[in-house]
């Protein structure tokens, strides 16, 4: 009998239609799991891939996960001499007459609080009353998949009056440079005031961020507090700590300041993300173009990752490595999405758009032009783009993106407006 191991760690707690999600295998709507232990005992080749591909998923970091090779008679032996988890998941081939007698022994030696989801052969409705009759959680028919799986334990764990979860869009450049906090700072900007919705912009470039520049803000205390105070963090604590940048915009500012190192751990951002979560609708984290074992995790556990690149060679392999790096960090989400950043400018040479993204095999969401003026008219009066000119082609981009990535719309290949026609359009000036 063999067991894999895995200690991993998502956010808070929190729920949306967690059963229906499951029911249509939509993981986007489920949520993360909390802190909790499960051990699972598989019999089949294809249980055990499912549950080792639910223990990479960001939405169990948080979840203790064990995988063993063996049946309900393995459970009943191991946990006859060590205390049960707050989940077991067996899977079973016993034939719907047996089955209450194979768990006995299971019973007798299972903690009262300890809950249990059998994956088993037989689609029988007598047999699913009898389990759930008897103190089992869920009855499941095999094949399941991995949102099978996180939809029933969500079903378990996960407080069905629980407040959802905002959602949080990390916002990284390929290089530095390319503007990658200027974009996020609009696409926060554009997101609170086209659609109403309360939306806080967190800057984690703690030594350079520039979101307090770009909004025209002096902040006293903004997110070195927070980070450097994970004991002090609740409602009222954040209250004090963000600046009000408009009607339903709140900023998290960065120090900007050199008079310490900013060293962190891999967890350190944690707590802030998941008040934040807690907050508001939206959060939208502006990431500094480092890659560190605390910048992998906030990457990883975003719903949403939006890459910023210039095109030139640097940046295309940077953004290589780094879908590549992203898609093992989140096996189990979309690709991210990507901007090409200050295009046609002048006397530069230039990788084309379609050549920039061919080896990616992605289609980028936004092509946002060079312009200077523009961008340097609205940093120099720390106003956003769509307040210096609402008409421009690029806050309608901004508009564009920020409809993206609430998942408002999806942008479609085929069609030809829009950010569609101005990708042809480069592509043919090329």
């Amino acid at each position: 009998m063999t067991a894999i191991d895995y200690d991993i760690q998502p956010r808070q707690d929190g729920r949306h239609a967690q059963t229906e999600a499951a029911a249509t295998g939509d993981l986007e709507s489920l949520r993360p799991l909390p802190r909790i232990s499960i051990h699972a005992f598989c019999m089949s080749e294809p249980i055990l891939r499912v549950m080792e591909k639910c223990g990479q998923d960001r939405r169990m970091a948080k979840v203790s996960l064990r995988i063993t090779n063996g049946n309900v008679s393995a459970a009943a032996n191991m946990f006859s001499s060590s205390p049960t988890p707050n989940l077991i998941i067996l899977e079973t081939d016993a034939e719907p007459a047996n089955l209450m007698e194979e768990l006995s022994p299971l019973a007798e030696v299972c903690d009262p609080s300890t809950r249990v989801i059998i994956i088993g052969r037989y689609n029988d409705i007598p047999l699913y009353r009898a389990l759930i009759r008897n103190g089992i959680s869920e009855y499941m028919v095999a094949p399941v998949s991995m949102a099978d799986v996180l939809g029933a334990v969500a079903a378990i764990f996960v407080d069905p009056e629980a407040e959802p979860l905002g959602r949080t869009v990390a916002f990284i450049g390929a290089k530095g440079g390319v503007g990658s906090s200027t974009i996020s700072h609009n696409c926060a900007f554009s997101i609170s005031s086209l659609f109403s919705t309360e939306t806080i912009l967190a800057d984690l470039d703690l030594p350079y961020g520039t979101a307090n520049i770009d909004f025209d803000q002096d902040p006293a205390q903004g997110m070195a507090e927070a980070v450097f105070s994970p004991d002090r963090l609740d409602e009222v604590f954040l209250d004090r700590l963000l600046t009000t940048c408009s009607q339903n915009l709140s900023l998290l500012a960065a120090p900007s300041l050199l008079d310490r190192a900013y060293d962190f751990d891999r967890m350190a951002f944690h707590p802030v993300m998941e008040l934040l979560q807690r907050s508001a609708p939206v959060t939208v984290l502006d990431v500094p173009h480092v890659w560190s074992d605390w910048t992998r995790s906030v990457l990883s556990d975003a719903d949403e990752v939006v890459i910023t690149c210039a095109p030139d060679l640097a940046n295309l392999r940077n953004a290589k490595n780094m879908l590549d790096a992203l898609k093992k960090l989140r096996p189990n989400d979309k690709t991210p999405h990507f901007i090409l950043n200050q295009v046609g400018m002048p006397k530069r040479p230039e990788i084309a758009p379609n050549d920039f993204f061919e080896p990616l095999e992605v289609d980028p969401v936004a092509i946002i032009p060079f312009d200077v003026q523009l961008f340097g008219n609205a940093a120099n009066s720390g106003r956003m783009i769509s307040e210096i000119d609402a008409k421009s082609p690029t806050a309608e981009i901004f508009s564009q993106i920020a409809h993206l990535v609430t998942g408002r719309v999806r942008l479609k290949k085929e069609k030809k407006g829009g950010l569609g026609k101005m990708l042809s359009l480069l592509g043919r000036k090329k």
